[in-house]
């Protein structure tokens, strides 16, 4: 018998039922009232620190929205004087060939 003892690794044993024995403590830690406490205070901050996330998101994307309506505008008067000119440009070619008509 003194042979097997002796063959045992008590260091490994040791630290097994150290890690058992500070496992059931840590359950009956985590799991009490004070441990609910401060587990219902940080779920609460987390909420608060959401919706702040959230109020913050909501200002960014109308912030987006208006941009992207102003750039649209900017286009569009861009696109007008683009074609205005290109209509002043056939009425000068026309003008000039009424002008010119043996060329």
């Amino acid at each position: 018998m003194g042979s097997i003892l002796s063959k045992i690794n008590w260091k490994k044993v040791g630290t097994f039922a150290g890690g058992v024995l500070f496992g059931t403590a840590g359950i009956k830690i985590l799991s009490g009232r004070d441990a609910k406490q401060v587990y219902t205070g940080v779920t609460a901050a987390a909420l608060r620190g959401r919706d702040c996330v959230l109020k913050q998101v909501n200002v960014l994307q109308e912030n987006a929205e208006d941009i992207y309506a102003d750039a649209l505008a900017i286009n569009e008067e861009r696109n007008a004087m683009a074609e205005e000119e290109i209509f002043e440009d056939i009425c000068a070619e026309d003008e000039v060939a009424d002008e010119n008509p043996a060329e």
